[in-house]
Order: C-alpha cells, then structure tokens, then sequence
C-alpha cells in the first residue's frame, strides 16, 4: 500500500523522499505543485509511483481509502511574508483540515508539517506540550496559519491520533528553487564569493548583541530521519522537530566561511523596517519530550552541516 506525501517536490519533501528511498521504501505517491519553477529537479533520481497535483488529490483519493498506508503531509506555503492571508489560510489551514478528515474517515495514520513559526516571539517558550499549545502568538500569518490547524487538531481531540511535527530552522540540498526564503547560507556563500563579507543583521533586541541572535539550526537530513520515524512507531501529538542547541548568526556566518574556504568578515546592516517587531532573535526547540521517548536526535553538528551542505551541494550547484 503506497504512502502519500505532499510537498514531496519541495525542500523538506524531498528529502524525506530521498530519506525513504534510502530504507527501501519507493511505494510513494508525490503530490505538489511542479509549476514552472525548477522544483522538479528535486524529484530527480528519487524513486516513487506517480506524481499528482495538488488540485487533483481528492479526486485521486475517491475510492482509494484501502490503498493509503500512511499520509505524510508536508505541503503548504511556507514563506513567511506572503501577504495574502486568504490564500494562506485555504492552502494551510483548510486545505489540511479536508486532508486530516479523510484521514480520519478511513483510519490512516496521519503526519503533518507545523513550524516553529507557531510560537511567535519566544516569550512564552518553546515547548511542544499539548497544555501550553493555546498559548502561543505567532508573528506572521504563515506562522498563524500553521497555529491555526494545530489548534483545530487539538478541538477535534485528535493529538491523540495524528503527529504534528515544529520544523525549527532547517537548512540543506534541495532548497534552490525556494529563492527568498531559502536558508541565509546560499546568500552567505554568494557574499563570500562575491564580496568577500557576509552582510548580518543588527540585533533590534535590548538583550541580544549584533550577530549573537540565535537559532535552533537543524540539517534537513536530520529533520527527515526526524520525521519518518513516526511512520515506523504509533506515537501521536505535536513533536519539535529541531536540535535543541541554539547558535548564534555569527556562528552561522563563520561556518559558512569555513565551508566556502575562501577570505571571509562579517558586516553588520540595519534591520530592515518590514521586519522589526516580527523577527525572532532567539529559537530553540524544547527537545524533553523526544529525549524521554528515546527518539532520533540530530547526529550532525552545525559545522559539519554547514560544511558538508556548501561544499557537497551548494558551491557545485548540485541537489541531493
């Protein structure tokens, strides 16, 4: 019985793709938006059933309901300043609401793509318990409608059924066709290259320096092997998917310079308008709940990404 995985073109999709592939698994229906963009080179020497677009899912689906194995919805809009709020809304919210009631109508595990988006500024923590989930105010609409769709899994009384996974700040091959809102390296190693500086943001926070605003950077090889362990066990709720160890831009910035292995400095430039009092100058991801149920953690370290990921993917132009 095949798997179908949305968003399987996209940065993450893809390598959970790869991911699968990996372990044997090719039985898999791709469901994406392919457009005109070079998102299909993703697809490219991955190994799966058929492709669909995202329009023509639930007509596929119509009588299918003994043929899914399992639902892996990792699909949505995910810049963070799209401005159109409607269209977040049906293609984030709704659109997985629809997809998590045929989950549910045919019994089949159901796994999908939250984000650390959800949790705003950080003020009120990271964790990814079901008590505190109602807490959270997130800083754009990407973010709220992520939110959104975890708090109408937990109404529903589902978390008890479905997974919801936080992907943190996740960085690696694949992400080429995202432009603006791929990871800041492929930026970096441009700057490196061209001007010999990285350009980093002043901090706008009383509490943070320039450059000492952190992140929870996770390799998106890690995340992948993060997410399809909940399709090989029967645990359900929301899970952060991230490292748990927060680095700083600056630290970010001189991996990246290791990695180009070419003269490197670090510049520091205004925030610019649009961002202020919507940037997040600390994430981490609460990991306690993954820790005590002896789930894979991450094995890379940022260096060793970062190096392996410009090195191996990025200065040859290559997807994974």
């Amino acid at each position: 019985m095949p798997l179908l995985l949305t968003g399987g073109a996209g940065f993450i999709g893809s390598n959970v793709l790869k991911c699968l592939n990996d372990k044997g698994i090719e039985d898999i229906i791709v469901v994406d938006n392919l457009g005109t963009t070079d998102k299909w080179k993703n697809l490219v020497g991955k190994r799966f059933l058929d492709v669909l677009q995202k329009s023509e899912l639930f007509t596929w689906l119509a009588q299918k309901e003994r043929q899914i194995s399992a639902i892996l919805h990792l699909g949505a809009c995910s810049s963070t300043t799209e401005p159109d709020a409607n269209y977040l809304l049906e293609n984030n919210t709704h659109y997985s609401m629809q997809l998590a009631a045929y989950a549910l109508k045919h019994n089949i595990r159901f796994i999908y793509a939250s984000s650390a988006a959800t949790y705003g500024d950080g003020s009120k923590g990271f964790s990814d318990e079901h008590q505190v989930l109602g807490q959270y105010e997130p800083l754009n609409m990407y973010g709220y409608s992520k939110h959104l769709f975890d708090l109408w899994v937990q109404k529903q009384g589902l978390l008890d059924r479905f997974v919801g996974l936080k992907y943190f700040n996740v960085f690696g091959p694949n992400e080429f066709h995202k432009g603006k809102m791929a990871s800041a390296i492929l930026k970096m190693v441009v700057d490196i290259q061209k001007q010999g500086k990285i350009h980093l943001f002043k901090s706008d926070h009383p509490s943070f320096a320039d450059g000492e605003q952190v992140r929870d950077f996770i390799y998106v090889k890690d995340a992948a092997e993060m997410t399809i362990q909940f399709l090989n066990n029967s645990l359900a709720g929301i899970y952060n998917i991230g490292t748990g160890q927060p680095v700083t831009w600056k630290a970010l910035a001189l991996a990246t310079i290791k990695g180009v292995d070419l003269p490197g400095t670090i510049e520091y430039i205004d925030m610019p308008v649009e961002l202020r009092g919507k940037y997040q100058s600390y994430t981490c991801a609460q990991m306690h709940k993954s820790v005590t149920e002896q789930l894979y953690m991450p094995q890379y370290s940022l260096e060793e990404a970062v190096i392996e990921y410009v090195k191996g993917y990025v200065l040859p132009k290559r997807c994974l």
